[in-house]
């Protein structure tokens, strides 16, 4: 029997407090950590299966429709086995919209870069050469690829849509007001693994070796794709080298492995080259912002504007949700926010880590920034007077919200007072000097995950679900529930992902990981505690668990004594009513100092701190380096990733590490991370909350509001480059 729970009521239980092992929370070691560092770990390309194939897709160079592959040229080719230009890999299965109905593929070509065949051979470097030496027969066709053009036809995002209260009204009678225009650059995931996949057949069952994120999706878009039953396809992931959201769909990669592995009856692996990964797998749109925010004389806010310009593939359904922050974390009777889809045939653009606040965020920050400094009021003392005592669109109530406390403690361990308040005015030589601070917030998600937990008669425990580790900590965070739950050290918990045949979870995606796969861990480590409980004649909440003695009364007992077999416990957790019923959302303040070279332009971070509360942590050492990644990737935002689209045909020029510029270790000072203490019992049983992508949003506006704090210039265009601001920069 499994023990279900659906969110329809806040749970305050806060059984995990009550709990003895003392694992929660605790910053352990990931179990996964000596594999990883000793290269035994084996990702998706590292199978080493018998008689294995290599395979290489096959680009197209223009847009327009294609005709058709002749390969009479390479066909003599030592070790060539074959090409396949089969229409259903000429288009991603599920570009960033797990879950969807897959996009079944035609010969339109809707970008450069388009995957339109795959080449086979005995070694990668055999079917790579073949495939470069391809030349696809494309009928070229003329197609808007920029967003801003007058061709580029637009879409409005009902979803997204507020226009409440007399906008102008309030406008006219504001002390205060800021309009400006923003604009972010296209980004990509690039994550340390490239996408890759092995199919294997064994009969009519496929067995693929993918880099996915969410198994209980990626299962069904596979076997639709293939058009064969779910229950043939077995998918494994055990270990993802980073995904970031662009591993949430099944991808060209597996369908074209497994059409051509059946073909030749051996398996087929195929593996992206980074250059294909920037081209071919999905971006972070480019976005165009324009921020109105009027407010009285004391800084609360009258009016709120958030007009967005976004861009896709003519029929592609996911639309970045760049205001997503902006509908609830300040207040303003009037409100006007639009989000708008220029349908145009650049590569595709998907869920990229913290789809929406990592662009939206930044923007809205520096907005508030900008009027903070109108009005000369505290940065942090307007966000604190514009706090909402209900969301201001659907009225209904926050779930438990600390950003004040976020910025109050940022603020002390910054030391905020003590900073420049003048922009331009503190300089060390040629450097000037600047501090500024911004806003995080991140909607929280859940998602109906299932998992089997056994637990054996020597006190060992298992956990199995089919939740995937994309370097964030799951195996860790899972043992660490199923261990405190049942009283069982590190050494003792074997947990098992990664396996689509194990129970069906959320997968890796959205920050609702943990969340959803360990509330359902958390259910079934309940069944066992029930079964146990029912052993020793005693209720289940009167049950004490610490390194395999159960204690209850005054009375200890080792589970030896009384557990002979292996008990099962099954867990099932559903989001429910408190997903509508409440806003649901983790929250962070950075602050950061920065150096700004007054001759060349050039920006350095000092220092930086982020403060957040994200309902219990779970472990504060993997969620600390899921925040320093996230500011680091904040840092990159701000002063440098960009990616750059030709104008004439939409190609992405920079479609590598080398010209994609992230982030190295001399851009990155130590950074600071702090946790608000908090529980969320409308979120999930654990009372956690995302962490992963919250760390992320709003980090690069306090580095932009750093920079005007240093100059007393506003660059509205990022990653605020050297040239850009130089060119702003007064003579020093």
């Amino acid at each position: 029997m499994t023990n279900s729970l659906k969110m329809d009521t806040p749970d305050d239980r806060c059984r995990l407090d009550h709990m003895a092992q003392g694992r929660i929370g605790a910053p352990e070691n990931r179990p996964d950590g000596p594999k990883k560092v000793s290269g035994t770990a084996t990702y998706a390309a590292e199978y080493d299966l018998p008689d294995l194939a290599h395979g290489v897709l096959v680009r197209a160079a223009t847009i327009g429709t294609l005709n058709g592959i002749d390969d009479s040229a390479v066909a003599d080719m030592p070790g060539y086995l074959g090409l396949w230009t089969d229409p259903r890999f000429l288009r991603n299965p599920a570009q960033g919209q797990a879950g969807e109905a897959p996009v079944r593929g035609d010969k339109t070509v809707s970008y450069v870069g388009q995957p339109v065949a795959i080449v086979v051979a005995e070694t990668f470097e055999a079917a790579r050469d073949a495939a470069l030496q391809l030349s696809p027969d494309i009928t070229a066709e003329a197609r808007p690829v920029d967003p801003e053009a007058d061709d580029a036809p637009l879409e409005a995002q009902d979803g997204e849509a507020v226009d409440q209260g007399d906008f102008d009204a309030a406008w006219s009678a504001a002390a205060a007001t800021v309009d400006g225009i923003y604009h972010t650059p296209a980004h990509v995931s690039a994550a340390m693994e490239p996408h890759a996949a092995i199919a294997h057949w064994d009969g009519e069952d496929l067995t693929l070796y993918g880099a996915y994120q969410m198994l209980s999706y990626n299962r069904p878009e596979l076997a639709d794709s293939l058009g064969i039953p779910e229950e043939r396809v077995r998918i494994l992931a055990p270990f993802v080298g980073g995904g970031f959201g662009s591993k949430l769909g099944i991808g060209n990669e597996a369908v074209a492995a497994a059409i051509a592995a059946r073909d030749l009856k051996r398996p087929v692996s195929v593996v992206l080259t980074r250059q294909q990964v920037f081209e071919a797998v999905m971006r972070r749109t480019e976005t165009t912002q324009r921020l109105r925010l009027a407010a009285d004389a004391e800084g609360k806010l009258l009016a709120l504007g958030h007009e967005s310009r976004i861009s896709n593939l003519p029929d592609e359904p996911f639309a970045e949700p760049v205001p997503q922050s902006t509908h609830f974390l300040y207040g303003g009777a009037a409100r006007k926010i639009s989000l708008d889809v220029a349908r145009i045939h650049r590569p595709p653009s998907g869920s990229v880590r913290a789809p929406g606040e990592a662009v939206g965020m930044p923007v809205l920050e520096n907005a508030m920034d900008e009027l903070a400094h109108r009005l000369e009021i505290d940065p942090v003392t307007l966000r604190k007077i514009n706090l909402p005592d209900r969301h201001p669109e659907k009225d209904i109530p926050y779930s438990s919200r600390k950003y004040a406390e976020c910025m109050e403690e940022g603020a002390k361990r910054f030391g905020w007072e003590d900073r420049n308040r003048t922009p331009g005015a503190l300089r060390e030589g040629e450097w000037l000097i600047g501090h500024g601070m911004a806003g995080a917030s991140r909607v929280n998600m859940v998602d109906t995950s299932e998992a089997q937990v056994t637990l054996g008669a020597d006190g060992s425990v298992t956990v199995e679900t089919d939740m995937t580790d994309i370097g964030t900590g799951t195996y860790a965070i899972l043992g660490q529930i199923a261990g405190e739950m049942l009283g069982a050290p590190a050494g003792q918990v074997d947990v098992r992902l990664g396996d689509s045949r194990y129970p069906p979870t959320s997968g890796s995606g959205g920050s609702m990981g943990a969340s959803s796969s360990g509330s359902a861990v958390f259910l079934a480590c309940e069944d066992i505690r029930r079964q146990l409980a029912g052993k020793l004649g005693c209720d289940e909440g009167e049950l004490m668990l610490k390194d395999g003695v159960a204690t209850f009364g005054n009375k200890q007992t080792p589970l030896s004594d009384f557990v002979s077999e292996t008990l099962t416990g099954k867990g099932r957790f559903e989001p429910g009513d408190t997903g509508s019923d409440y806003l649901q959302s983790g929250y962070g303040a950075y602050f950061c100092e920065v150096a700004v070279n007054a001759y060349t332009g050039e920006t350095r971070v000092r220092r930086m701190l982020g403060v957040y509360a994200a309902g219990r942590i779970l472990n504060h050492k993997t969620a600390r380096s899921q925040c320093i990644g996230g500011m680091i990737w904040g840092i990159g935002t701000a002063l440098t990733e960009a990616v750059h689209h030709d104008p004439r045909s939409g190609k992405i020029v920079n479609r590598d590490l080398a010209e994609y510029h992230v982030p190295v270790h001399l851009d990155v000072p130590d950074l600071e991370v702090a946790f608000i203490e908090e529980r969320d019992e409308a979120a999930c049983p654990l009372q956690s909350k995302g962490i992963g992508e919250l760390g992320f949003c709003g980090a690069a506006g306090a580095i932009t509001n750093a920079i005007f704090n240093a100059t007393g210039v506003r660059i509205r265009d990022y990653p605020i480059t050297p040239d850009k601001l130089v060119a702003e920069l007064p003579l020093p």
